[in-house]
């Protein structure tokens, strides 16, 4: 089952800045058993133009948009470069350890303005 959802946040980034993400999973995993991300999160970037690194699963619980997530429940990205006045997508994919494990996906939008 492949769940998709298109997160409400709309960041804004200069070209030369180099920023830290974060989206959580947490309110599609289920809570009994207790299900977690598994394996390397994968993010592509469209249109090409942006360099998305040191992709994971959150090891330790982080706050996520005024939310505390638990490990495992959440992805940790850098993102930089980018074209001035250009809007991008992230897509982000999970799988995660239930039995039939889930393939889960959140659209991230992201601008980038120099000005």
């Amino acid at each position: 089952m492949t769940t998709i959802i298109t997160a409400i946040q709309k960041p804004y980034m200069h070209s030369d800045e180099t920023r830290n993400g974060a989206v959580s999973f947490d309110d599609l995993l289920s809570a009994s058993p207790d299900e977690t991300i598994t394996g390397t999160p994968t993010i592509t970037g469209s249109p090409a133009g942006l360099t998305i690194s040191n992709v994971a699963a959150t090891t330790g619980s982080r706050e996520i948009n005024g939310k505390t997530v638990a490990a495992g429940k959440a992805v940790t990205f850098t993102v930089s470069g980018g074209a001035d006045q250009t809007g991008y997508s992230l897509t982000v994919t999970v799988v995660t350890d239930s039995t039939p494990a889930q393939t889960l996906v959140r659209v991230l939008s992201l601008t980038v303005a120099d000005s």
